[in-house]
């Protein structure tokens, strides 16, 4: 499988469940240029890890539009399954109104665009940082039962968005408010002299 981390993040237009429960048939990634994305898939509605991460993009939503990044969920499903996950409340096995769109993949040409498609039809838990200019900077792609971490999906907007605004790298482990790198030689040993033991 190649890599699309450095690469123009492939354009799609779809039907998307949004927000308000609209169906928006020319839902287009490139309309969201100028923001970061967060576009993640998971394999399928009405299953049981998936509600688990969709409902915590959704509870971190206000951290990510903090942070001028819009989040989007795709899926092989319909839309009209996606409607109705959203019309079912958790305690009954749905995810509520999550407040970002759904992609219907249902032809399955978004996974596959995006690397994640298993021969079986349905996706990898595949999430993709898309910056500003349409260009994916971090790919994490994992197994059907690893769920992902939307607190690793947030340091990654956090570091981009810091190397983007000072130019320093940002090492292992990083957090926003901590020590950067400055990518010299130079740099790097005294980051390595003050922070390594």
């Amino acid at each position: 499988m190649s890599t699309l981390v450095t690469k123009q993040a492939p354009d799609f237009t779809a039907t998307a469940v949004m927000p308000d429960n609209s169906m928006k048939e020319d839902f287009k990634l490139s309309d969201y240029r100028g923001k970061y994305v967060i576009l993640f898939f998971y394999p399928l509605d009405f299953t049981f890890v998936c509600p688990s991460e969709i409902i915590a993009f959704d509870k971190n939503l206000d951290k990510f539009k903090q942070r001028d990044c819009e989040v989007i969920g795709a899926s092989i499903d319909s839309q009209f399954s996606h409607w109705a996950w959203k019309n079912t409340p958790v305690n009954e096995g749905g995810i509520g109104n999550v407040q970002y769109p759904l992609i219907a993949d249902l032809d399955k040409k978004i996974s596959r665009q995006y690397g994640v498609l298993l021969d079986m039809g349905v996706a990898l838990r595949g999430t993709f940082l898309i910056d500003k200019e349409g260009i994916v900077r971090h790919a994490v792609i994992n197994d059907l039962p690893l769920g992902r971490s939307i607190d690793e999906a947030l340091r990654m907007v956090d570091a981009l968005k810091f190397h983007e605004e000072h130019g320093d790298v940002c090492p292992a482990n990083w957090h926003e408010g901590e020590d950067a790198m400055t990518p010299t030689a130079e740099g790097v040993a005294d980051y390595l002299a003050k922070h390594v033991d």
